[in-house]
Formats: structure tokens, sequence, C-alpha cells
């Protein structure tokens, strides 16, 4: 069965050789690696009142991640045995940046550019605060309208596939947002918490695979990198000592319990580079997402005098 509709080979046809090169650039603004610069510098740059925002936005888009790598799996169907523009039609100073950009491998079914794009541009479109709410959308829709074009045109994706990227990821948005307003002042934690359920749904189809694997790692690790950083601004908020307060003990050990755990991963299995991959990215994660809040604050002392180990 075939998911095209027909119309690439009308537009190869009127296509010029350097539409690849414009296309490969704009597809990139879907891709992990941009998405993934562009989350973590707003997590980084949030102002400590917008910081659970941001959390929420980093955290659909690791559960995004694990999503597209189950549903991938689920489905095992492959990409269109066809290319916009052959590699040798092109001048050999632009071939590293054609294959760079221009050429994909693995499952086709859903797209994980339309997902991810999606994803992460209606959440910052939600949470930011950078003009006005309908220009927000729109500039999303926009990116994730141009960035789907692209997979299309280069030949990497059927239209269907990109069509069902972004029909999912409404319906995850969707489903996201009903817990976020359950939970309206645990933002953050709903967030890391629901990257950390997909991920974990998400080895079942993919089993040993190593994307999975290492999202899982990845999301554990920024789900105990948040829950110390909720407990330095509650010990900031003057909620402590920990001792004191069983959500801080619950939260220091939870933290506690994983960062110990991903350190023990890692030593075991250093061997084995995928488990151990996932221990070291866990720790980075936990690392990256805790950082930003610690740097701010006055209460790292104090947190270190009163971990669960020292105030039994």
């Amino acid at each position: 069965m075939t998911r095209g509709i027909g119309w690439f080979d009308s537009f190869r046809a009127v296509a010029p050789d350097w539409s690849v090169v414009l296309l490969g650039l704009v597809t990139q603004l879907g891709d992990v690696w941009f998405l993934g610069f562009l989350v973590g510098v707003v997590y980084w740059a949030a102002v400590p009142d917008r910081r659970d925002e941001a959390a929420t936005v980093l955290g659909v888009t690791l559960a995004g991640l694990s999503l597209i790598t189950g549903l991938k799996e689920v489905f095992a169907l492959s990409r269109p045995d066809r290319v916009l523009v052959a590699a040798e039609t092109l001048p050999e100073t632009v071939h590293p940046l054609y294959r760079a950009t221009a050429t994909a491998t693995g499952y086709g079914f859903p797209s994980g550019h339309a997902l991810m794009s999606t994803v992460v541009y209606l959440s910052l479109a939600e949470y930011l605060s950078v003009g006005t709410r309908r220009q927000r959308y729109l500039g999303a829709a926009g990116i994730v309208t141009a960035v789907s074009f692209s997979r299309v045109a280069l030949g990497v994706h059927y239209l269907v596939d990109v069509v069902a990227g972004v029909a999912v990821a409404l319906v995850f948005l969707l489903l996201a947002a009903g817990l976020f307003d359950r939970y309206p002042d645990r933002r953050g934690t709903v967030g890391f918490a629901l990257a950390l359920g997909v991920a974990v749904l998400s080895l079942v189809p993919a089993r040993t695979d190593p994307d999975a694997v290492l999202l899982f790692g990845t999301s554990l690790g920024a789900f105990a990198g948040w829950q110390l950083a909720v407990l330095v601004r509650d010990l900031e908020a003057g909620n402590g000592p920990i001792r004191t307060s069983r959500p801080l003990i619950a939260r220091a050990t939870v933290a506690t319990l994983v960062v110990v755990g991903l350190v023990a991963v890692t030593v075991s299995y250093w061997a084995v580079p995928v488990i151990a991959g996932s221990g070291l990215l866990g720790l980075a994660a936990a690392a990256f997402v805790t950082a930003p809040v610690l740097y701010r604050s006055d209460h790292v002392g104090e947190l270190v005098r009163e971990s669960p180990a020292r105030s039994q």
C-alpha cells in the first residue's frame, strides 16, 4: 500500500536544483538538534517567575521525542524511494550540506519533523510572552507548515506522513494541556513526569532501540533534576528545613535515588555503550535542568547540609 498522493513528480519537474539546499535549510527548523537548542536556550534564559512554563516546554519536548520513537517502531513503514535532486547533479562543495540536511534514514511514518515542530513551536506559542498570542500561534503554524512541506518536497516523506505527524502532535498537546490545567501549580513536574511516562511506554515497541533507551535515561534524569530545582525554590520560599517537611524529604529522596542510580548504571554498564550512555545523558539532563536554578540560589549550602542521608 502506498502513502503517496502523486504530486511529487510534478513538483520535481519544475523545482530548480538549488531548491534542495533551501528546502534542506528550512527542514532544519524541525530537526532535533535545532529544537533541542531552542528549547534549552528558552529554559536557561527564563526568569524565575517563568521557569515553570519553560520547564513545561522542555518536558513536552522530551515526551514528543519518545513518542515519535515509539510510533515509528509500531508502524515500521519505510520512507519514499525517491529524491528531489540527485546528488551527482549538484556541485561537490554542497554535497556535505546536502547529505546533512536533505537526506534521511529510518522509518518514515509518522514524520518526526512534523510531530516535533508542532509540539515545540505550539508549546512556545502558548507559554512565551513575545507579541500577542494570535501572532505567536500564526508564526508557529507558519513554521510547522514550512517544515512539513520541506519534508515532502525533499522526497523523504509522503504527504500522509507529515499530516499524521501534525495530527498526533495536536492530540498529544491537547491531552497534555488537560493535565497542566488540572495541576496548574505543578506544571513543570507534570511535564517531566509525562516525558518519563512516554519514554517508558516507548520502550515496549522500541525494545532495545538505542534512541528509546537514551531518551529514557534523559527523561529520568530531567525529572530528578527538576525535583532538585523545585526543592531549592521551596527552600528559598521559606518552606524548609528539609527534615521538617515531608514534601521536601520526598523530593530530595527521589532526586538523590535517581542520581545515584544513574551513576551506578553508568559505572556498572560501561562496557555496554547504549546503557552507559543512557546513564550519562540522564546525569547531564539532571545537571542541565538544575544548574540555572542553583546558580541563582543562596540555599545550595543548606541543601547539601540537609540532604536525606545527613538528616536521618
